[in-house]
């Protein structure tokens, strides 16, 4: 028996066009540029215009992964979207990046996990290939995270933003060449104990509403900084490999001190992490993919390179990820 693996091979990304620096974001609510980059790092975050749905914002991202894979929609037969913000109760985002995408074959379907959404969907995506199910998938992480916040609670409006990333998998067998490329694996974990840290009170079930982001920072702070800790050492001890092997750790965007901690935790030097969060603010489930692209499209990360993804986020859920971009050449 012929044993598959998913191949990395594309990634892209979208941002809306409107930016909103702290600055801007002090004239809205109690807080200062000072304020919020001594606690976050986070400068400016990107806005969806009224008119841009997560859909839009995960068709973009796509477009642009699919061209960076040079594979066509017809070759696709997966369509994965982690989102917290679909456009719709029913049916999934995903279906409609289908259609606008063009793709007329296999299933396509959202996943909830909030910001540990990406790494979720990838696993899903990974299986999918590993049994034969799929051949090319679409995993999207894509947030109109802006609209379900507070705009008066300065605690967690000044945190997040709005984006899209995707990557593109291709499955194929694991041969002596190819056994040290792709998705070597991925760790998933959840405690819903914790739900009351960080959640939104609203729901089609509960209230009939959207809702807002409610969030206890400190709580949140200390069970990620635990259990990402967990999460890469488990995914480093499953591959028999140390923080020494990782050529870049691509963790979710939420917090710098949060990312500096895991950096510190891995002695990895931070020149070895992307960090792109004081652009972007902390975009949910595009996080990850959103970083991915940008070492990706500004040269650090290459193909060969192994790659640690780790995320967590409301459930609390959280997960890690290890990947050797693309394919041998």
């Amino acid at each position: 028996m012929n044993i598959r693996r998913s191949f990395l091979v594309g990634c892209g990304a979208y941002l809306p066009q409107r930016i909103v620096d702290n600055d801007e974001l002090a004239e809205l609510v109690d807080t200062s540029n000072d304020w919020i980059v001594k606690r976050t790092g986070i400068m400016q975050r990107h806005i969806a215009a009224e008119e841009e749905l997560t859909s839009d914002l995960a068709i973009n991202a796509a477009q642009k992964a699919l061209a960076k894979a040079s594979l066509s929609v017809d070759e696709i037969d997966l369509i994965v979207v982690a989102t917290t913000t679909p456009d719709d109760t029913f049916p999934s985002t995903a279906t409609k990046v289908q259609a606008a995408l063009g793709v007329n074959k296999g299933a396509a379907f959202d996943i909830q996990a909030v910001c540990a959404g990406f790494v979720y969907a990838l696993t899903v995506a990974d299986n999918f290939i590993k049994t034969g199910q799929s051949n090319n998938a679409l995993v999207i992480g894509a947030e109109t995270f802006t609209r379900i916040l507070d705009w008066s609670d300065r605690s967690t409006c000044v945190l997040f933003g709005d984006g899209a990333g995707a990557v593109v998998l291709s499955g194929g067998e694991i041969t002596e060449k190819t056994k040290n490329y792709g998705i070597l694996s991925t760790h998933l974990h959840s405690d819903g104990r914790q739900r009351d840290i960080l959640y939104v009170d609203g729901g089609p079930s509960s209230t009939g509403t959207v809702g807002n982001v409610r969030m206890s920072g400190k709580e949140v702070y200390k069970h990620a900084v635990a259990k990402l800790g967990e999460v890469i050492e488990e995914a480093l001890n499953y591959n028999k490999l140390s923080a020494s092997d990782i050529d870049w750790l691509v963790p979710h965007q939420a917090n710098r001190r949060i990312i500096d901690s895991m950096a510190r935790k891995m002695h990895l030097p931070i020149e070895k992490v992307i960090c792109c969060i004081e652009k972007h603010a902390n975009t949910s489930a595009a996080s990850v993919p959103l970083a991915l692209s940008v070492g990706m499209d500004d040269g650090r990360i290459s193909n060969g390179d192994l790659v640690l993804f780790e995320a967590i986020g409301g459930g609390l859920a959280w997960g890690a990820g290890l990947v050797r971009i693309g394919e041998p050449v």
